[in-house]
């Protein structure tokens, strides 16, 4: 069981990404999706690492507030800037 609170950090951590925050600015820099392109659905995510975050969202666990936050994130060039 995973005791600690999920966080941008520790997702990527269990996704095998560098979780570094200079790591993790420059994966959300260089992994932008447009509008149409589910977080689920990128091209980059290794099958593992798409049944992971998949699997926490349709749980609607703790894990899926910070699959949202980086789902905000990778989508932030694709939305109107006020």
């Amino acid at each position: 069981m995973f005791d600690q609170q999920p966080t941008l950090e520790l997702l990527f951590s269990q996704l095998g990404l560098d979780a570094s925050p200079e790591a993790i600015d420059q994966f959300i820099e260089t992994h932008q999706l447009t509008m149409d392109i589910p977080l689920h659905h990128a091209p980059f995510w290794t099958p593992a690492q798409h049944d992971f975050i998949i699997s926490h969202w349709k749980k609607d666990d703790d894990w899926a507030i910070v699959v949202d936050i980086l789902n905000e994130q990778l989508h932030s060039d694709s939305q109107p800037h006020k």
